[in-house]
C-alpha cells in the first residue's frame, strides 16, 4: 500500500454504535449527492442506511469502523460484510468521509484497517463496487492494489458500474 505521511493524531477509530447512525447516514448521502449519485440503485436509497449499526453489529462476519475527530464528531467510516458470490470474500462497504477531513490520507488508513478486520474474520479477499462518478475513490482503490473485474452475479446496487477485487 502506498505510504502517506500525514498527521492524523486527531482522528480516532472505533466500532459503530447506534448513536453514530444519523451522522454516518448524513455523510454518505452528502457524498453521493455531491457526485450526482442520489439516485435509485445506490446506497442513498438503501432501507437500512439510517440504521447501519443494526446491520453491522448483528453478525460476527461484519463490522463497521467509525472515524471521529478530536471533539468526538463522526467524520467517516468503512465497513465489511460477506460477499457470497465469491468464496471466502468480504465486500468493502460504505467508505465515506466528511468533506472537512478529505485529502489527509485517511482513505488509505481506512482501507488498511478494514482489510485487517477482514483477515481477522478469515476472509482471503475483498470485493468492492463503485461508480465512474467516484473517480477519487477509484484512484484510491487502484493505488491500494484492487484490480478491476467484470460485474459479478449478485450485485445489489444496480447503478454501480465499476467492480474490483483484491487478494489479502
Amino acid at each position: 500500500m502506498p505510504e502517506h505521511k500525514v498527521n492524523n493524531a486527531d482522528i480516532n477509530y472505533r466500532t459503530i454504535t447506534a448513536q453514530d447512525d444519523a451522522a454516518l447516514a448524513a455523510i454518505i448521502r452528502d457524498n453521493l449527492k455531491a457526485r450526482g449519485l442520489d439516485i435509485p440503485g445506490t446506497v442513498y436509497f438503501d432501507s437500512n442506511l439510517d440504521h447501519l449499526s443494526s446491520f453491522y453489529l448483528s453478525d460476527p462476519g461484519r463490522t463497521y469502523i467509525i472515524l471521529t475527530d478530536s471533539d468526538g464528531s463522526v467524520v467517516g467510516g468503512v465497513g465489511l460484510a460477506a460477499f457470497t458470490p465469491f468464496e471466502n470474500c468480504a465486500e468493502l462497504q460504505k467508505l465515506y468521509l466528511a468533506d472537512r477531513v478529505k485529502g489527509r490520507g485517511l482513505g488509505y488508513e481506512m482501507i488498511a484497517r478494514i482489510e485487517q478486520e477482514a483477515e481477522i474474520r478469515g476472509y482471503s479477499r475483498m470485493y468492492l463496487e463503485t461508480h465512474d462518478n467516484l473517480d477519487v475513490a477509484i484512484h484510491l482503490y487502484q493505488r491500494c492494489g484492487y484490480t478491476e473485474i467484470d460485474k459479478p452475479e449478485g450485485v445489489v446496487h444496480s447503478s454501480m458500474n465499476r467492480f474490483f477485487i483484491k487478494m489479502l
